[in-house]
């Protein structure tokens, strides 16, 4: 068995005194993981760095085996987080948290090419928290918790929507909420894709998310809590707005 393309590393771990296991994304494979040989040697090391774009080639005897890849580089994306820490906390919190939802070899096309996309955008940072929060939204329908913010849930209207109802991902207009404005959580313009995006509405909206990756996904995934690192990112962020 065997396939090659191309895929974005999302991580990397030791495995016996030279090789290292590897998890990438492709576009046609989904998540996939296989063994390096040599992985941990100095040649190899520095191309196995999380977010890097490789060239890979999977082969194993068997479909089900974990198998081996041969890799090569293709777009390495260290030099962009280099140094600026929000850049680096936004390349984790992707890379962790596909690693954290992604089913096992089932491939998710849009997901990825919208992943790669957002990497290409890491280092610049007017632009990448807005990219991000899109990201998420997206990662979110992907995974069967989309957001319906097209019209209120409670009165069918389309304008002044202000809320989202965290047990259904619909949102609610000022007049809908009535007296259980305090349950609900934010709609800020951005998250509808309206206005001009400044990063306050960012941070709340990315609040907003985060409920239903805690609150949603993770519980649908057997109750693993989400990984730090996407917390460290929000963290990271809302410092700078």
């Amino acid at each position: 068995m065997e396939w090659r393309g191309t895929a974005i590393l999302l991580s990397v771990r030791r495995h016996g005194e030279t090789s290292a296991i590897i998890d990438v994304f492709s576009e046609e494979k989904g998540r996939h993981a296989g063994v390096v040989r040599g992985g941990a040697s100095r040649k190899v090391a520095p191309i196995l760095q999380p977010g890097a774009q490789l060239d890979v080639a999977w082969r194993a005897r068997l479909e089900d085996h974990i198998g081996s890849f041969v890799v090569e580089p293709v777009r390495s994306r260290a030099a962009l987080v280099m140094g600026d820490r929000l850049a680096l906390s936004g390349l984790n919190a992707v890379t962790s948290i596909l690693c954290f939802c992604l089913p096992e070899r089932e491939a998710h096309g849009p997901l990825y090419r919208r992943t790669e996309q957002l990497l290409d955008l890491l280092g610049q940072n007017d632009v990448w928290p807005l990219a991000y929060l899109q990201w998420e939204v997206a990662l979110l329908e992907e995974m069967g918790f989309g957001l319906d913010l097209s019209a209120c849930a409670v009165t069918g209207a389309t304008e002044d929507l202000a809320y989202v109802s965290p047990k259904t991902g619909r949102a609610v207009s000022r007049t809908g909420a009535g007296t259980w404005v305090d349950r609900l959580l934010a709609l800020p313009d951005v998250l509808r894709g309206v206005g001009d995006a400044p990063d306050i509405e960012v941070a709340q909206a990315l609040e907003t998310t985060g409920y239903f990756l805690n609150n949603h996904l993770a519980p649908d995934l057997g109750n693993k809590p989400l990984p730090d690192a996407r917390a460290r990112f929000v963290d990271a962020f809302t410092r700078t707005v």
